[in-house]
């Protein structure tokens, strides 16, 4: 069976919440929808090197709060604050709406998915073995605490002809327990014999909190 519904938005209130928390009437939501994407590719292009797991946008009525999630908030925050406010200041001129922007650091940046993706992208271009990359990421996650990981590497590997897929997992990933916290992201890496896509699970076992949900990172 074919595994084409994302991890992410099918434990949507179960297992985490949404990434953009506003309301808005029909008038309003496709330009306020685009105006968080817009949001979320210039933080994410300004910022390539830093980090980044997940953007989180919450708005009200005069102001857009934003929270970045991140491995390195000293990169981004800069010397005594100068370089976060100078970025604020930049975003409040291109997007014309005040914000507020809120750092927040991830401890274990082996568990995203996200930034293992990210990882495993630029050490093949860099030309470092796919194997290698995906394998090391797999053992980082799980030494920090994942119940499972799973990494899947398509394209022209290691500049073949014909384009393959190679699966690498270690642990238990259920993806069709709902209530299993499930990490999903993919990234690409340009080489100079095409795109290789990444795709990477992450387990962090199953979720039994009555509670609001959690985040992608909570």
């Amino acid at each position: 069976m074919g595994q084409k519904v994302n991890p992410n938005g099918m434990r949507l209130l179960i297992t985490r919440t949404w990434p953009s928390k506003w309301y808005a009437s029909k008038k309003n939501y496709k330009k306020l929808f685009h105006r968080d994407l817009a949001l979320k590719k210039a933080i994410t292009e300004s910022l390539k090197d830093s980090g980044i797991s997940e953007i989180n946008i919450e708005r009200s009525v005069n102001k857009v709060v934003i929270n970045i999630y991140t491995s390195k908030p000293g990169v981004i925050i800069g010397r005594k604050g100068a370089a976060i406010d100078e970025f604020k200041n930049q975003l409040e001129k291109k997007f014309d709406t005040r914000l507020e922007i809120n750092i927040k650091e991830i401890k274990k940046p082996e568990l995203s998915a996200t930034l293992i993706a990210d990882s495993v992208a630029r050490q093949i271009e860099k030309r470092i073995a796919y194997r290698r990359a995906a394998k090391q990421a797999i053992d980082r996650a799980i030494e920090a605490g994942a119940k499972g990981v799973k990494i899947r590497c398509s394209g022209r590997l290691n500049g073949v002809e014909i384009a393959r897929s190679e699966l690498f997992k270690k642990g238990s990933i259920a993806l069709n327990t709902f209530r299993n916290k499930i990490q999903y992201a993919s990234e690409r890496a340009y080489t100079s014999y095409g795109v290789i896509g990444i795709k990477v699970w992450v387990c962090m076992g199953e979720f039994f909190k009555k509670k609001q949900p959690q985040t992608l990172l909570g």
